[in-house]
């Protein structure tokens, strides 16, 4: 094994390390320059987990020579190598960095001009000589871009610093937004404190009110340009589709074969035995699975033959590539597979490959008695209290809500909308919420009438409650924690409009599950022997007998469940054991059928995304914010979509504008029907800043309520004395 003496230190500790390619050799960069790039080099980043894992990035600048890029791809090589080739590798390039990247360098990457071969070098400096114009474009990711010190640089859209060393002024274009001057002081603070050690005066300029020192270095100032779109096309939807090939080397030169056109995949198309080509080429992604027992030339040689790849197909040269081992998939691989399942393991690859996300927190099991103690619990299981509270329930019927009977609580019908309002006491302030409920059969009009209904009932309340708009069958955990302990049933039908309530069928069978929120449903199904579940347990009515079948995966908790549909249904009930059916059994569900025998693993915590949707640039644009967000990426002039894989969160901001507030619902409808993993119909709950329930909060470390007591871009001057010039 090739070994490298930068490598004796490589991965020893938690945390991230640079070097940039100097003379076809490894240098470190200094720590306090981390997050500054030349545009004519190349570099290999390592970060280190606690578990430990690791991801190895290669960066290449726009300007790097072919000879940079390869020993930079050579190295990238040997140090995954080195490391038991555990690493998950990426190819970056200049201005397509993928979020993991990102997310390293939270308040921005700055790209110098020049390089190692220009005579460029990373050195510690209090440099008080300094003289640099940098353009500040981004609101998630964060980018800052040495241009030409000269007005024609400038645009009304942008902040922009300029650097003098001693003095570090931001100045900002006249359509420039708050969030966005939040962003590009926090890359300003940066500056003064990591490279000029502390020992800068950071002065904000506004528009037209720059100061004798920037005309001096910039001239007289001439008309500024207005504020120019971003040319990049974000795409709405989730992801586009994606292709899978098989990679061999039997003959000794690289082959790809189909194995799927299109995505969703199946975990399983994956031997432990090969390695594959996953192409995402179309949105600039390709990744490389490599098996665990594939031959040792295959997986050295997995990043040459995706940049082989890339030329065959006529990719563009920015394409992001990454390598992944078995147990080190990213999120962004996996979405692309319908059913990926984890291991279930606190240590080890899989949960160690999300750094530091509160998802990927060990799932904690669900205990209602310490909510009110445990936010990520709360979180986790999207529960503001116990349920506890008190609970309203109307049906809508010809376009009216009427309500209904309280002592039929917890049974809804599959064909009908229904509105529950939940309120319960915060400290001393009562809070509600407001659950829209959409059976599966429900009509156009009735889905219409119940969105309006809710928006109507939400008015009235001062437009105060939370509202969450659920599906059939996606219901969030507190609301089915409504019910007092007891199932949640969903009948087939529901009120039509001629003749009142359907007639229920003469042969019923009800499926029973209980959910890893321990929240149990009994759903009517089609009467049919396919229909039974080993993992559950069904109750089958007929006019003569009731019959309670038990799966032998089912659970106690089920069987309770059971006894109480029988005695809504009513009659006396036998009991079933699986594979012990008597020939009654068999012919009241219409003859023995096949039906799903495999156990399921129900274990796919998937780590949280959280998106910005903005349409400051003149259409709405949505976004990944990288890295581990916290509260501060909450933008208020936006809304924001957070998606914790069960259900989707909407956040909107107090000064999100109109467009922002509309499309988005809509965004995020798309963002879930698009998504490569197949699921849909997830509960969208839309809320209000500084009106978060738990269920949201949670998600977040250390949720400050009173952080927007305060203006964040007044507290960020005020905390680091900027010196404003209007």
């Amino acid at each position: 094994m090739v070994s490298h003496k930068e490598f004796e230190t490589a991965g020893k500790a938690p945390g991230l390390q640079i070097w940039r390619i100097e003379n076809m050799d490894l240098k470190p960069v200094p720590k306090n320059l981390y997050g500054n790039f030349y545009t004519g080099d190349a570099y290999l980043l390592l970060y280190t987990t606690t578990a430990p894992s690791y991801y190895i990035h290669m960066w290449m600048g726009n300007e790097c020579s072919q000879d940079e890029s390869g020993a930079a791809a050579i190295f990238s090589t040997q140090l995954d190598d080195f490391l038991g080739g555990g690493p998950v590798q990426f190819r970056e390039v200049q201005n397509n960095e993928s979020l993991t990247f990102l997310g390293y360098f939270k308040s921005g990457i700055k790209y110098k001009q020049g390089g190692v071969a220009s005579g460029f070098h990373h050195v510690l400096t209090n440099d008080v000589d300094v003289k640099r114009l940098l353009h500040i474009k981004g609101r998630r990711a964060i980018r800052a871009t040495e241009v030409e010190m000269s007005w024609s640089s400038f645009n009304k859209g942008d902040c922009f610093i300029v650097d003098l060393g001693k003095e570090i002024y931001q100045w900002c274009g006249s359509d420039c937004n708050r969030f966005e001057r939040l962003k590009a002081s926090q890359l300003a603070i940066d500056i003064r404190d990591n490279e000029r050690n502390g020992r800068a005066k950071l002065i904000m300029v506004e528009d037209g009110a720059e100061p004798d020192a920037l005309t001096k270095v910039l001239g007289p100032k001439s008309s500024i340009t207005p504020a120019t779109p971003d040319d990049e096309e974000v795409e709405t939807s989730n992801k586009k589709k994606a292709a899978l090939y098989m990679i061999s080397d039997a003959s000794g030169s690289m082959k790809t074969s189909v194995v799927a056109q299109t995505s969703p995949f199946k975990q399983e198309m994956l031997s432990l035995d090969e390695c594959y080509i996953l192409d995402n080429g179309i949105d600039k992604n390709v990744f490389v699975w490599k098996g665990p027992n594939a031959n040792t030339s295959e997986r050295k040689a997995s990043m040459k033959a995706a940049e082989q790849f890339i030329k065959e197909k006529n990719y563009s040269s920015k394409t992001q590539i990454q390598v992944l081992p078995a147990g080190g998939e990213t999120t962004l691989f996996k979405q692309f597979f319908s059913n990926w399942k984890d291991k279930d393991q606190t240590t080890g690859p899989t949960k160690a490959y999300t750094i530091g996300k509160i998802a990927h927190v060990e799932q904690i099991p669900f205990d209602a008695s310490s909510l009110h103690n445990n936010k990520a619990m709360a979180a986790q299981h999207n529960m503001v209290d116990d349920g506890s509270g008190k609970v309203q329930i109307w049906r809508v019927e010809g376009g009216d809500r009427v309500p209904v009977d309280p002592s039929t609580y917890g049974q809804f019908f599959g064909g009908d909308c229904y509105l529950i309002l939940y309120s319960y006491k915060q400290g001393s302030r009562e809070q509600h919420i407001i659950y829209t409920w959409q059976g599966l059969k429900s009509t156009q009009d009735e889905l219409a009438a119940s969105a309006f209904l809710t928006v109507q009932l939400d008015d009235s309340m001062g437009g105060a409650p939370v509202q969450v708009r659920v599906t059939q069958g996606q219901e969030p955990p507190h609301l089915m924690s409504l019910f007092k302990g007891k199932p949640m049933i969903i009948h087939s039908g529901g009120t039509s409009r001629k003749d009142g309530q359907t007639k229920t069928g003469s042969m019923r069978l009800f499926h029973i599950r209980q959910s890893s929120s321990r929240a149990t449903r009994a759903v009517e199904v089609e009467p049919s022997a396919s229909n039974l579940n080993t993992n559950d347990i069904f109750v089958l009515k007929s006019p003569d007998c009731v019959f309670v079948w038990k799966g032998a995966g089912a659970s106690e908790e089920e069987m309770v469940a059971a006894k109480y549909v029988v005695s809504v249904l009513g009659g006396q009930s036998t009991d079933v054991a699986e594979g012990k059916e008597p020939a009654g059994f068999w012919s009241a569900v219409g003859g023995k059928k096949e039906y799903q025998t495999s156990p399921t693993l129900r274990n796919m915590v998937k780590p949280p995304r959280l998106f910005g949707c903005s349409n400051k640039t003149g259409r709405l644009v949505v976004e990944e914010v990288p890295g581990d967000f916290t509260q501060s990426d909450l933008a208020t002039d936006d809304v924001m979509l957070l998606d914790t894989w069960d259900q989707i969160f909407l956040w909107i901001g107090k000064e999100a504008n109109e467009v922002e507030k509309t499309e988005s619902p809509k965004i995020a409808k798309d963002y879930v029907e698009s998504d490569p993993s197949g699921r849909r119909g997830l509960p969208i709950t839309t809320i209000k800043q500084g009106a978060e329930p738990p269920t949201f909060t949670g998600w977040f470390q250390a949720w400050d309520q009173h952080m927007w007591d305060t203006d964040p871009l007044e507290r960020i001057r005020a905390r680091n004395t900027l010196h404003v010039l209007f």
